[in-house]
């Protein structure tokens, strides 16, 4: 018989907020907890898991300097944002081996442990990590979404934008630190058909039809719980991202219910136990709830920031504890 389960296991880097905040409430709830970044394996981080011999599953445990953990007492797995992978060997293609080694090993493992909930697993996190796949379920479960165009082909761009005017340009993932560490940003902008030349052929483009909208709405989904905030800006602007977040304002505002299902449908459709959407709302009067455009699901994304991050903090603990 498999022991019950006593042990929440949070995989993150170091300084994560977010992550603080889901453990100060399970911590409130006297249940354990036990913190791990896998790039840390080496002296800070060891483990060993075994298999077969009567065992068809894994067991074992892993240790850091502050806690020891038995593999088969996880009952739940939050997976937050582990640091990258790092060797501190000098040779390229050692510390390469040492990386893949790892990520094969350690990382197989964590996402492999027997009767667990995991929230999110980082298979669903990466299948619905894709915009383009985003946009399509959305879509197939009922969700408005903005007319799209995916490209590389400088003259489908253009006739697009012409046939659109005004159309919104969005990076997929964004721009990669440099080497200097520093990070750049690119947001989501305005743009014409004159805007586009012939280096629209360098790379894929994510090109969409402008939404009027009066506001934005970040929605968030927590196990089966939902959690909205309307967004606007002092200067309206189009991505409100961009300013100074202290400067948002937030209000309540009701998700309508057929919205709710097609939100745990989406959810349901990747496998996902939560996920940050994001709206454009077009509201016509103060009584109507008004039109919502899907404008993307972030699986991983950021709630510390938002009004009502208490309640999404303790459902989350809700979630991860489930069934104990």
């Amino acid at each position: 018989m498999p022991p019950s389960p006593t042990t929440v296991l949070v995989v993150t880097s170091l300084i994560d907020v977010t992550a603080n905040m889901v453990i100060e409430v399970l911590n409130h709830r006297a249940v354990r907890v036990a913190r791990i970044d896998p790039a840390d394996l080496g002296s800070a981080l060891t483990f060993h898991a075994r298999i077969g011999a009567g065992r068809d599953a894994w067991d074992g445990r892993m240790s850091t300097p502050s806690r020891e953990v038995v593999l088969g007492e996880v009952g739940a797995v939050y997976y937050r944002r582990p640091s990258p992978w790092r060797s501190d060997l000098a040779d390229s293609q050692a510390r390469q081996f040492v990386i893949t080694e790892a990520r094969h090993g350690l990382s197989g493992l964590l996402r492999t442990l027997p009767r667990c909930r995991y929230v999110n697993h980082p298979a669903a996190t990466e299948r619905a990590d894709f915009k383009v796949a985003q946009l399509e379920v959305a879509a197939q479960v009922g969700m408005k979404i903005p007319k799209t165009l995916v490209t590389n082909d400088p003259e489908v761009a253009r006739k697009f934008a012409q046939e659109n005017d005004p159309v919104i340009y969005k990076s997929f993932r964004g721009v990669a630190p440099g080497a200097d560490g520093s990070v750049s940003t690119i947001w989501a902008q305005r743009i014409s058909s004159g805007d586009l030349d012939d280096s629209i052929s360098l790379t894929a483009h994510l090109f969409q039809e402008e939404i009027q909208k009066t506001s934005d709405a970040r929605v968030t989904v927590v196990g089966r719980s939902v959690f909205a905030s309307r967004i606007t800006t002092r200067d309206q602007s189009l991505d409100w991202r961009r300013g100074d977040w202290g400067e948002l304002v937030h209000d309540d505002i009701d998700v309508p219910d057929a919205l709710k299902t097609r939100l745990l449908a989406y959810l349901d459709a990747f496998g996902l136990t939560f996920g940050c959407f994001d709206f454009a709302v077009e509201e016509r009067t103060s009584r109507d709830s008004g039109t919502w455009t899907f404008i993307e699901c972030n699986p991983n994304g950021q709630w510390g920031w938002l009004p009502n991050c208490d309640a999404i903090a303790n459902a989350f603990a809700d979630t991860l504890l489930e069934g104990w």
